[in-house]
């Protein structure tokens, strides 16, 4: 079996991934990055889900190389793309228009600007990227990481060996692999106290995945795909938390959970420029077609496109039938295929009800004008390379991240919990999807909150880190620690972190332990403009 060699090996190429090898590789670190599909970005890519930020995103609240990558996406626009004139001179652009985020685009343009970014590292030869490579062992010696195996495509396997190994994984692949102590599922609320956590301790409870796909609409064709297999299933299929059949427009609102119809129009006629798109105001998920609109053709010169494009990533099309990651006792490898056949066969009855049933504002039903769109995700199924996951395995941290740390009901509106060795920021809603326990939302409000280093120093392992939605969180604050801003921070910081070990000659322990080299690290940090405070704001 082929080796390589190298000093500090990412697996998973998602948001926290590719933040970590640039950190890594900025610091003159050599750095393989591996990832399971085709396409680097995880989440902004090969997921298809448009970024979830803070309010303040655009002052604030994210470190300097993920604005970077904001001003990339918005310069690729301005430079590729028709648009009027009024807004490309918006320096706030949102190239979608879409209402979950103040930057919606389009997954190729944020591979694209991912790509740009790492290119001078791999032309430099710093960065060696792994496509379609998945780790699937590992060898340990004693609290040390010796070397991961990848597989490639067709079943080739190459082992890496590296001084640091970073899990950036979607599903915190290389813990068990490695034997690091983890969590999976939901703690009982006898273990940390928090208000939201169940009763009873849960592993298989996770919240849901979802396979994006995105759609146009052309009036007057029909683009009616095949019924899928699943449909007559999901079409009967009522929640007992939901208010009637999940193919529906009538949905639990996630903060009240009282019934609300969501409005569905195609291509509407308003003027992208005043959507506003701030989830402390409105969540944004009421009128559909515009929550995550990713290209707004009102947006560009007359005739230059005839349709927007909008990403369905909806209550319609969350899946939690069954985990979708492999638990000890609770799923196996067979059970995890089967969820996310179930999960895609989900979006496509979606998409299929949209298309046959799904009522008009005019009286009639169906849409079968729209149009799934495989040339935008990059599939010849036309849904998302990998499902979005929001929630899996996470490290037994030396530091765990509990709801009473940034619940608001509980800190207040300008309450905050200073962290010592804070090494960044992040702030979402406790925003938990219905889960395979078969509990609804779970959407409270948060304070800003600082993102301590303890919980990205293992309790026991020494040279792995988490790089990704894997820190130490519970299944409760989770919630708040899963978005894109703050799974970059978390890469970022675990690259930085690696990088700063290795020419330091410690260890993340000791770095964190230390109050001299902790401040060592943190100018590492500040330099590297790793937001570490927050201003004056209240949370929502």
């Amino acid at each position: 079996m082929p080796e390589l060699g190298t000093e500090i090996l990412v697996a998973g190429g998602g948001t926290g991934g590719v933040a970590a090898a640039l950190a890594a590789a900025s610091a003159g670190h050599h750095v393989v990055l591996t990832e399971e599909t085709d396409w680097l970005g995880g989440q902004f890519t090969a997921q298809a889900v448009p970024p979830d930020e803070n309010p303040w995103i655009e002052r604030f609240g994210a470190t300097a190389s993920y604005r970077r990558f904001r001003a990339g996406v918005r310069d690729y626009y301005r430079q590729h793309y028709p648009l009027r004139a009024e807004a490309a001179a918006l320096p706030e652009l949102n190239p979608g228009a879409g209402r979950v985020s103040k930057l919606c685009h389009e997954p190729r343009v944020a591979l694209a600007v991912l790509e740009a970014m790492l290119a001078p590292h791999v032309a430099a030869g710093r960065v060696t990227v792994l496509l379609r490579h998945r780790p699937v062992s590992a060898d340990i010696t004693g609290d040390q990481v010796d070397a991961v195996t990848l597989e490639g495509p067709g079943g080739d396997r190459i082992t890496v060996r590296a001084r640091y190994f970073l899990d950036a994984t979607e599903d915190g692949d290389l813990l068990p692999l490695t034997g690091t102590e983890f969590a999976i599922g939901a703690e009982a609320q006898s273990e940390h106290g928090e208000p939201h956590a169940p009763e009873r301790a849960d592993s298989g409870n996770l919240q849901g995945i979802t396979y994006c796909f995105a759609l146009s609409h052309h009036a007057g064709e029909d683009h009616t795909i095949d019924r899928p297999s699943m449909y007559g299933f999901w079409r009967d299929y009522t929640p007992e938390f939901w208010p009637g059949p999940l193919l529906g427009f009538l949905a639990p609102d996630p903060r009240s959970l009282e019934p609300v119809p969501r409005t569905f129009e195609p291509n509407p006629d308003h003027d992208p420029l005043a959507v506003s798109a701030d989830q402390s105001a409105d969540a944004g998920d009421k009128e559909l077609w515009g929550f995550r609109r990713i290209l707004a053709r009102k947006l560009h010169r007359s005739g230059a496109f005839d349709s927007d494009l909008t990403l369905v990533n909806w209550p319609l099309n969350d899946y939690w039938l069954r985990p979708a990651v492999e638990i000890d006792g609770v799923s196996t490898a067979d059970d995890v295929a089967l969820a996310h056949r179930e999960a895609k066969q989900l979006s496509l009855s979606v998409l299929y009800w949209l298309q046959t049933e799904a009522p008009r504002l005019d009286g009639g039903t169906g849409f079968p004008g729209l149009k799934l769109r495989p040339d935008v995700v990059g599939t010849a199924d036309g849904l998302a390379k990998s499902a979005y996951v929001r929630e899996a395995r996470r490290i037994r941290a030396v530091t765990t991240i509990v709801e009473q740390d940034v619940s608001l009901e509980l800190l207040g509106p300008s309450g905050r919990k200073r962290r010592e060795d804070s090494v960044g920021v992040g702030s979402y809603r406790i925003d938990l999807h219905p889960s395979t326990a078969g509990d609804s939302y779970v959407d409270v409000p948060s304070v800003p909150f600082e993102l301590p280093l303890g919980a990205l120093v293992p309790r026991r392992m020494r040279n792995l880190l988490p790089a990704g939605k894997n820190l130490g969180t519970t299944h409760i604050t989770n919630g708040c620690h899963r978005l894109h801003p703050v799974e970059w921070n978390v890469g970022e910081v675990a690259g930085h972190l690696a990088g700063f070990a290795l020419r330091e000659g410690t260890e993340p322990q000791a770095v964190r332990e230390d109050p001299a080299r902790f401040t060592d690290f943190a100018r590492v940090l500040d330099r590297a403009g790793v937001e570490r405070r927050w201003p004056e704001v209240r949370g929502y």
